[in-house]
């Protein structure tokens, strides 16, 4: 059984960290590639919206018993499966948990001009929010 309170904690977590991204879309970009602070908190917020997605993910996948994820792409994955996010939402936060793998663990050197192009996406995090609330409401 789904823990609404918790659920609500980290859905909150989540809007709050978008909020922060978004006024960094809000600004010239170019001047957000030259502020080395502003942009490495930028990527900092990525990770913690990523992180974020994935702690909604596997509360929902554990308290469904839906079984643990083999990764972090594959949770979100799990969710569609379930009916919880539409598949092409999920392929798309899918690609975010990539992201942030390159951001969190260095796998790649990072495109900073591809963290500020990231910043038009950040719908995906409210429709993830959005769904889940549906999907947590239509269960009560």
């Amino acid at each position: 059984m789904v823990d609404e309170v918790r659920l609500a904690r980290l859905l909150q977590r989540l809007g709050e960290q978008v909020s922060h991204l978004r006024a960094r879309a809000s600004e010239d970009p170019d001047e957000l590639l030259r502020d080395e602070a502003r942009l490495s908190g930028t990527k900092y917020r990525f990770v913690t919206a990523v992180e974020a997605v994935l702690d909604v993910s596997h509360h929902l996948l554990a308290s469904e018993l839906w079984g643990p994820a083999d990764n972090s792409a594959a949770a979100v994955g799990l969710l569609a499966r379930h009916g919880v996010l539409d598949s092409s939402l999920a392929q798309r936060l899918a690609g975010a948990t990539g992201f942030r793998n390159v951001l969190v663990h260095g796998y790649a050197e990072v495109d900073d001009s591809r963290v500020v192009a990231n910043l038009a996406h950040l719908a995906d995090f409210d429709d993830f929010a959005e769904q889940v609330r549906a999907w947590a409401a239509s269960t009560r």
